[in-house]
């Protein structure tokens, strides 16, 4: 009866209740993070209750299809699941510390930590954060009110979320799987781990790689149909351009990772035989599937990043960009040249010397785009008048960094040199020189960009300026010593090494870690001070860094329909032009009403039913995978024969805010840059950015 109802699942299995078994570290890591993510779970619903929040959250968030909510809900989610990544690689740096001949973690404990720490940062924090300020920017942006399928956006956060909470319960009940983030075979297969592990992963990555495709294709549609009238391809900021790159990315990229998910899936539930060693599998076409979307799926990360550093140095360089349009085609080369780099993450696996070769070139070619967009960017900050705020301290730590990660990866696109450090610690050194300074650093920039736009109030500066030094100094601690001791020979995914010469260097990778965790804590403390400080730092004008783009000339944060009257666009920077001429706020001749889709169950309803669909798989509790997957389909047959009106905004009351805006932008004064960081600064910045040509 008890397998009937709960399949495979057991009170062993809770991880909380191994404290009753054992009192070692390796257990009180273990068991302490799955009571922490309890505890957590738990203060938030109490939060949510005593003040009577519930009603809020799910009307105005939750159920709601706009674009800037479901943006920012996206990066939340990130951040959520960034605190358990971090948490995850002290406890790695803590035990590497100790990790000669023995260590404080258990070999299995160790290999579940980064399995889980990669998955989560790729998939669940990175992919979060990118998809967020891509919904957030893309409309604003070209000009439009909403993405081109409002529901299917909301849907897609649904089926990240649902990955999201496969990987935290996973913390709790039961164990994660030991093959790293990339889930490798044989590691994975039913033979070597017959429990839930791999079924976690394969569900959390397949549910979710749906949710990503499904955004991929709408940040697509609606940047090839929706721009404002006027807004050519080349008129287009370079935030969407990437934004564009990544959506085909996503679209043809993220296919062959939900085909390995389902391949491994049938491997695992119906003893196929797709990748194993007997009965004509092949484990080496798991890899191929992998990295044919695992290498695409680095610029997929890093694009965006890219995209805001190029705002963020025309920005607050006052210029114009330097060399557009070979921005523009630096950023169409690597999303063509990155399908073709693929095979370079298993130059040591026994491939011909001549695809070697091929894949080597290749690797160094993609390089060459990658290099314009930095000499691009410092010729843009040359001769300018920089303002050295946060994110321009970002910008100095990723130009440093990020040069040193390329550098590396020139060297390790030469096959020879790649098979002799492939398996050690120098190859963890790289991607994280490039993601890290790459991605995080060019988000956390963003997030100080366009914080004052989404909430109305700007981030404090000072301690901004503090938690990006800490997380310039941490990561350089951290992880610019692995290039050492993977030159020395340190194995990765090694749980011990029997090397005293490597312990130093580990003390200070701990210290680093530790240091990257207090960068984090500063993150919340920038927020905290932001939100008790959030009168002297208001910005309801809408344009508190004398910005470029067309989301700057709207309040903020911004109306739900963002636009009073969509705007004809004659040139690009056509904000910036009309800031030169005297004539930014116009009032239109008319108003018109405006239709918005309404909110909608549909998140909430595929939330629910795939997280207990993929925890039901994962368990072999098949009447409830039977009874999610039925809700699922009929709620939305049911949803289809219901007609969807949407909202009508009258033209009344666009009027009425529209002119309100106006009128108070009329009757304020223009800050120079001067007072951009004092209470003076009420979000109308006095221009003084050179025109493009």
């Amino acid at each position: 009866m008890f397998d009937a109802l709960f399949g495979r699942l057991t009170w062993d299995d809770l991880k909380p209740l191994e404290l009753l078994h054992s009192q070692s570290i390796n257990t009180l890591v273990g068991a302490g993070a799955a009571l922490a993510a309890v505890i957590a779970a738990i203060a938030v619903v109490v939060l949510l209750t005593v003040t009577r929040r519930w009603t809020w959250l799910f009307k105005e968030w939750l159920t709601s299809v706009d674009h800037k909510k479901i943006g920012i809900m996206y990066i939340v989610l990130g951040f959520v699941m960034m605190a358990r990544g971090i948490f995850e690689g002290v406890a790695m740096r803590t035990h590497q510390a100790t990790a000669y001949q023995g260590g404080v973690l258990s070999a299995e404990h160790w290999a579940e930590l980064f399995s889980t720490h990669g998955t989560i940062m790729i998939f669940f924090v990175a992919m979060p954060f990118i998809t967020g300020f891509m919904n957030y920017l893309i409309p604003l942006q070209i000009g439009a009110r909403d993405m081109a399928f409002p529901v299917l956006n909301l849907i897609s956060l649904a089926l990240t979320a649902t990955g999201a909470a496969l990987l935290m319960i996973s913390l709790v009940i039961g164990k994660f799987e030991t093959g790293g983030w990339t889930a490798y075979p044989p590691f994975t297969g039913a033979d070597f781990d017959p429990g839930p592990g791999p079924d976690y992963w394969v569900w959390a990555i397949v549910i979710s790689g749906f949710g990503s495709m499904f955004s991929g294709l709408n940040f697509a549609v609606t940047i090839y149909k929706m721009r404002a009238p006027g807004m050519k391809y080349l008129r287009m900021p370079v935030f969407t351009w990437t934004a564009l790159c990544t959506s085909i990315l996503l679209v043809f990229a993220l296919p062959p990772l939900t085909i390995a998910g389902l391949m491994q899936a049938l491997d695992r539930y119906l003893d196929f035989h797709f990748f194993t060693n007997d009965l004509g599998g092949n484990m080496m076409n798991y890899a191929n599937l992998f990295w044919m979307f695992g290498h695409p799926e680095v610029y997929i990360l890093i694009l965006p990043a890219y995209g805001i550093f190029s705002e963020l140095t025309t920005t607050f360089a006052a210029k114009p960009l330097y060399g557009y349009t070979s921005l523009v085609i630096a950023t169409m080369s690597i999303a063509v040249v990155s399908f073709c780099v693929w095979l370079h993450h298993f130059f040591t696996m026994g491939q011909s010397p001549s695809i070697n070769a091929a894949f080597g070139i290749a690797t160094a070619v993609i390089a060459i785009p990658t290099g314009v967009k930095v000499y691009v960017w410092m010729a843009t900050l040359w001769g300018g008048r920089i303002r050295f705020t946060t994110p321009m301290v970002y910008m100095v730590g990723f130009f440093i960094l990020f040069t040193i990660g390329g550098f590396s990866g020139i060297i390790l696109a030469n096959p020879a040199i790649n098979w002799q450090v492939h398996n050690t610690q120098f190859i963890v050194a790289h991607f994280h020189n490039v993601l890290l300074p790459g991605l995080i650093f060019g988000i956390f920039a963003g997030i100080h960009i366009w914080f004052p736009k989404a909430f109305g109030f700007r981030l404090h500066e000072t301690a901004g300026k503090i938690t990006a030094c800490l997380w310039i100094v941490g990561f350089c601690m951290t992880f610019l010593p692995l290039y050492v001791v993977g030159l020395l020979g340190y194995p990765r995914r090694s749980a011990a090494y029997d090397d005293p010469a490597f312990i130093p260097y580990m003390i200070v990778t701990m210290l680093g870690a530790f240091v990257l965790l207090s960068a984090f804590v500063g993150l919340i403390a920038t927020l905290w001070i932001s939100i008790r400080k959030r009168d002297e730092l208001a910005v309801p004008l809408g344009d508190p860094w004398d910005g470029r783009t067309l989301e700057w000339a709207t309040p903020s944060p911004p109306p739900h329909w963002n636009f009073a009257v969509i705007p004809h666009i004659s040139s690009r920077d056509a904000f910036v032009r009309e800031k030169s001429e005297g004539k930014p706020y116009v009032l239109p001749e008319e108003y018109v009403d405006i239709h918005m889709p309404s909110n909608t169950w549909a998140g909430i309803v595929v939330l629910v039913t795939t997280t207990a669909l993929g925890f039901a798989l994962t368990w072999w509790i098949w009447w409830l995978a039977i009874l999610s997957f039925v809700v699922l389909f009929l709620w939305f047959a049911a949803d289809s024969f219901r007609e969807h009106r949407g909202e009508i905004i009258p033209a009344s009351t666009v009027r009425t805010a529209h002119q309100a805006w106006i009128e108070a932008v009329e009757l304020s004064e223009p800050i120079t840059r001067d007072d951009e960081d004092t209470p003076a600064n009420r979000g109308y910045a006095k221009t003084d950015i050179v025109i493009a040509s």
